[in-house]
C-alpha cells in the first residue's frame, strides 16, 4: 500500500491501547478522563499525538483502537478519523494480550498478512522522523517471515519499573529488510526486577527496556495465542464472527465472550513463552528505540519531561502549568505546579507538586509522586466514586 509520504509497504494495522485509567496522574486524570485523553505535553492529548505520529505509515482507517466505556466516547470526539467501528471498548478489562489478540483475530480471515503493531496512548516521542524510520524497518522485518518484532529503550538508569529485554546476536543487515536499523535476536524478557538485577542490566550493556511497542502479522499472533494461550484462541474467533455478522451481533457476543478471556499480558502471554524457544526458534527480534521515548509515568516524570523539552515554562526550575496560570518564584526550586488562572506563590520550598483542579488538591514530593495511585485506592475504600 502507498503511505501518507508517498512511500509503499505492506499493510500496516496500528492497534492503540487505551484502556487504562491513569491512577498516577490523579486528580486531573480520572477514569472517564484517564491520562491518554488529557493533553499533558502541548496542546494536543496523548491519543492524538499517539495518532498522529502514526499516520505517514499508517491509513486511518486501518488504525484500531482498544478502549473501556467510560473513555469511548471522548476518543471518538478526540479522533474523528479514525472510523468509528474501529474504536472498540472493552466490556471488561482483561490487560493487554486479550486486546492485542483481537485485532489479529479481526483482521485474519481476510487479510493474514497485514502488519500489526501495538502501541501505548499515553508515551511521548520526541523524535518523531526517526520513531517513523524504526516502525517502518519494523514493519517490513515482521512481513518477511512469522517473526515478532519489539522495540527496546536504551536504558539510561537502573529502573525497576520497566520490564527488560536481553539482547542477543546482531543480525546481518544484507540479510534483513531494515536498512541501516540495527536488529537484534532477544535472548529473554524479565518483568520489573529489583534494584540490583535492574543495576547489573544497565551495567551490561546489553539490555534494554520493553517499551510495550511490538509488530507482527496477523496471521503470526494469532497462531502465537493459539500455542501460547489456546484458551483463549476459541473465544477471540467467536467474537471476530460476530463482528463480520453484524454490529448487533458483535455487540451481543463481545459482551458475552471477551469477559471469559484470561487477565494476562501480551508479555506473559506470548512474549515470555515464545523466548524459551531459543534464539534461533523464537524469531523474537529487536530494533531500538531511540527515538528519545519517554512513558510519562508521574508527576516527576512529566515535570522532568517539560524542564527538558520546553524550558520558557521553566523558572529556577520550576514548571508552572495551567491556562493563565502565573507564578511568583522566591527561593524555590525544582517544583512543578498545575493550576488554572491563578497566581502561585512559591516562598522556600523545593521538589514539590501541587496539581489543582475544581475540586481537588494535590501536594506531595517529586519523589514520592510515583505513590499518588495510593489516593485513588483509598479514595475508592471510603467510596468517592465522584473523585475517581
Amino acid at each position: 500500500m502507498e503511505f501518507a509520504d508517498g512511500k509503499t509497504g505492506p499493510r500496516f494495522a496500528p492497534v492503540i491501547l487505551a484502556g487504562g485509567s491513569g491512577t498516577r496522574f490523579w486528580p486531573r486524570s480520572r477514569r472517564a478522563h484517564a491520562k491518554q485523553v488529557l493533553a499533558l505535553d502541548g496542546e494536543k492529548t496523548m491519543i492524538q499525538q499517539t495518532l498522529e505520529r502514526l499516520l505517514p505509515v499508517a491509513a486511518p482507517e486501518d488504525v484500531w483502537v482498544i478502549t473501556n466505556k467510560l473513555l469511548s466516547a471522548v476518543i471518538v470526539e478526540q479522533m474523528p478519523r479514525v472510523p468509528h467501528s474501529n474504536i472498540l471498548a472493552e466490556p471488561a478489562a482483561r490487560n493487554t494480550a486479550p486486546a492485542c489478540a483481537l485485532a489479529a483475530f479481526l483482521l485474519e480471515p481476510t487479510a493474514p498478512e497485514t502488519v500489526i503493531g501495538i502501541f501505548p496512548s499515553d508515551h511521548v516521542i520526541r523524535d518523531n522522523p526517526r520513531f517513523v524510520e524504526v516502525i517502518r524497518a519494523g514493519i517490513q522485518l515482521a512481513a518477511s517471515g512469522e517473526r515478532i518484532v519489539v522495540l527496546g529503550v536504551p536504558p539510561t538508569r537502573a529502573e525497576t519499573g520497566y520490564g527488560y529485554i536481553e539482547l542477543g546476536d546482531a543480525v546481518s543487515a544484507a540479510s534483513e529488510p531494515c536498512g541501516d536499523i540495527p536488529v537484534r535476536r532477544v535472548k529473554r524478557f524479565t518483568e520489573k526486577p529489583n534494584l540490583a538485577r535492574a543495576e547489573e542490566f544497565v551495567a551490561s550493556g546489553n539490555y534494554a527496556w520493553n517499551g510495550g511497542i511490538f509488530l507482527w502479522s496477523a496471521r503470526t499472533l494469532a497462531n502465537a495465542i493459539r500455542e501460547h494461550a489456546p484458551a483463549m484462541a476459541p473465544l477471540l474467533q467467536k467474537i471476530a464472527a460476530a463482528h463480520r455478522a453484524s454490529p448487533k451481533e458483535f455487540e451481543r457476543v463481545f459482551a458475552e465472550v471477551y469477559p471469559l478471556c484470561q487477565n494476562i499480558s501480551i508479555d506473559y502471554a506470548v512474549l515470555e513463552p515464545r523466548s524459551m524457544k531459543g534464539e534461533a526458534g523464537s524469531e523474537i527480534y529487536c530494533l531500538p528505540a531511540d527515538f528519545a521515548w519517554n512513558d510519562l509515568g508521574s508527576w516527576a516524570a512529566l515535570y522532568e519531561h517539560r524542564v527538558s523539552c520546553a524550558p520558557e515554562l521553566a523558572y529556577l526550575d520550576n514548571v508552572c502549568e495551567g491556562a493563565s496560570t502565573q507564578s511568583v518564584d522566591i527561593d524555590a526550586h525544582g517544583n512543578y505546579v498545575y493550576a488554572r488562572g491563578k497566581v502561585v506563590a512559591l516562598v522556600g520550598v523545593n521538589d514539590l507538586v501541587v496539581v489543582e483542579t475544581s475540586d481537588a488538591l494535590l501536594i506531595t514530593t517529586r519523589e514520592r509522586s510515583q505513590d499518588v495511585g495510593k489516593v485513588v485506592a483509598e479514595l475508592k475504600v471510603r467510596g468517592r466514586n465522584d473523585l475517581i
